[in-house]
């Protein structure tokens, strides 16, 4: 493990593994190096790029500083960049993705953007705002089961998660859920125009209406962009499928 320091003082952790241009992969809400999906996708990516992973601030073997800002998490970004060197690739799944567009629109070194669902809704502020205030108010396995079910996971799903590994390690950083609201409610459409990055916005052909939905609206305000649909479940592409994609865009 290494440790960046970013300018706040935060200490982010990352591991790094592979040879080759520099990626790093960004993680989704709730999630950090020892509870994601990403694992597996950084191991088939290693022998053709020089992957990195990283934890969130609050999260993992990260520290944090409050108070919590979309910006503090971009610096993070940039004390990576300063780590590793640049150009740098950005992988966002999920809420990961509005952090590495933000990256990219505050002018990181951003070779090039591949984002996997990016949960952009700017349709209603006021909502936005509303469930930030409302994950504010709750904490541990409340604020999981509120967020969860709040974006789309079946309660079904939800049930089946309590008392897995999985499930106790998002519950034991349940006060970042918070922090990805934030961070959604600052990604606009006019933050989206000043990415100029060639990105590459992916969507799961087994995911519902409203995440294809913002995954083909984030393309269409990106000014230079491609859209693709890859084999999948809800939410999820396996790691095997996205694999060579990444590679032919990023190489």
């Amino acid at each position: 493990m290494n440790v960046a320091a970013s300018r706040d003082g935060t200490r982010i952790a990352y591991e790094s593994a592979g040879s080759g241009p520099p990626l790093i992969l960004v993680d989704a809400a709730g999630h950090h190096r020892s509870n994601s999906p990403l694992g597996e996708l950084a191991g088939l990516l290693a022998g053709r790029f020089t992957v990195h992973r990283y934890d969130r601030r609050g999260r993992g073997d990260s520290t944090d500083t409050p108070p919590y800002a979309p910006q503090r998490e971009v610096e993070d970004l940039a004390a990576l960049f300063g780590e590793v060197g640049g150009p740098v690739s950005l992988y966002g799944y999920s809420s990961g993705c509005l952090l590495a567009l933000h990256a990219a629109a505050a002018g990181l070194d951003v070779h090039r953007l591949v984002l996997l669902e990016p949960p952009l809704d700017t349709a209603d502020p006021a909502a936005a705002r509303a469930f930030t205030v409302a994950l504010r108010d709750l904490a541990g396995e409340e604020a999981v089961t509120f967020f969860l079910t709040s974006i789309g996971v079946p309660m079904e799903a939800v049930a089946g998660m309590r008392g897995t590994p999985h499930w106790e390690a998002m519950v034991a950083v349940a006060h970042t859920l918070a922090y990805d609201s934030m961070l959604s409610e600052a990604t606009t459409a006019e933050l989206l125009a000043r990415v100029t990055t060639p990105t590459l916005v992916l969507q799961s052909a087994g995911s519902t209406d409203d995440l294809t939905g913002m995954a083909a609206t984030t393309a269409a305000l990106l000014p230079d962009a491609t859209h693709r649909s890859l084999p999948g479940r809800w939410h999820q592409v396996p790691a095997d499928v996205l694999a060579p994609v990444l590679v032919d865009f990023l190489r």
